[in-house]
Formats: structure tokens, sequence, C-alpha cells
């Protein structure tokens, strides 16, 4: 299976959950998304993570898991070809903090909802583990790096109270089964 794109919901939203990265890893998280089109009836304040597990008794063992752990997962359920969507509703106390994410404010957030954030993780650089600077500490706060990539790749110069990530699209952001498969 090919690496989707992460969404915005992935990379801001997500991480608010608590959730192991290892565990999503491991059961083979997809991405994660603020509706779902298949769905009439959307939930408020929650967001849909998509899963493909190659065990499903590994998944189920997860699943119960994660309903123990924490109240903020409101469903479940299964579409064809192996797809589990799981729907965790989003903590309250950050519901600005998603808004200004929907507006694509990212550097505007708060400071609290900032430090959910790990300023340092460790990525798999050819085989070994280093230690590097998380994408979402480098949007918060503008790091030059992320700034000299943007501009060089846009060949436009940034303000300084440009934003230095794309912004929030609610189609990217919807869960299109259909869609995902033809990329899988």
């Amino acid at each position: 299976m090919s690496e989707a794109k992460k969404t915005i919901t992935t990379i801001f939203m997500v991480p608010t959950l608590k959730i192991n990265r290892d565990k999503l890893k491991d059961n083979k998280f997809i991405n994660a998304y603020v509706k779902d089109s298949r769905r009439e009836v959307q939930y408020e304040n929650c967001i849909y993570l998509l899963f493909k597990p190659e065990n499903l008794d590994k998944f189920k063992e997860f699943l119960d898991t994660e309903y123990e752990r924490t109240k903020s997962v409101i469903d479940d359920y299964d579409y064809e070809d192996g797809y589990v969507v799981v729907v965790y509703e989003l903590d309250e106390k950050y519901e600005e903090d998603f808004a200004l994410i929907r507006q694509g404010k990212y550097s505007r957030t708060s400071e609290e909802f900032q430090k959910l954030f790990p300023k340092i993780v460790k990525v798999n650089a050819g085989g070994y583990w280093k230690d590097e600077i998380s994408l979402q500490y480098r949007i918060f706060n503008h790091t030059e790096d992320l700034v000299q990539f943007w501009e060089k790749k846009l060949d436009v110069e940034f303000d300084d109270d440009q934003e230095i990530w794309h912004a929030f699209i609610e189609e990217d952001e919807t869960l299109n089964l259909d869609k995902i498969k033809e990329y899988v």
C-alpha cells in the first residue's frame, strides 16, 4: 500500500487524542478526516480515523483497549475490502484551536494546544533512528528551515504574519473511500 499524503486532520487533530503512535502504525492507520462522504449523518466535533488492519484480532484488541482508555471513541464501523473507521470526539477544551486549524491559522493556536505536540520526534532515516524537530513545531513557530523550503519551492517570499502550511480544504479532509481505493 502506498503512503497516503497526510491530511491536516491527521497532522493537527489525531495527536490530541493521545493514541500510541506505534499502535496506529501496527493497525495500518491510513489517515483521519473531519467527515465521511458515505454517511448521511455526520458527527459534530469528531474525526474519522481510517484503518486497513491486516490482523483483525489484533485490531479488535486495539479497539477494545481504546474504548477502555478513553471516552472519546464514539463509534466504529466497517467498509468493504477490510477498511475500518473509528470515530473519535475531539476535546472541547481545544474547540477554538481546532477552528483556527480549519481556518489555516496554525501559528495562532493557543500555547496550551501547541504543547500537546512534541518539539522533537524520532524518525527512521534509512534504517536508523534520529531526532528531528516535529512538523507541527515547525509550522507553529515558522522555523527558518521550513520557511526557506517553501520560499524556494514556491519562488515567493513570506511575510512574518503568513502561515507556512497549506490551507484546510474540506474536500481533502473528507473521507472518500472510492477515491482512496484509486490510490492504493
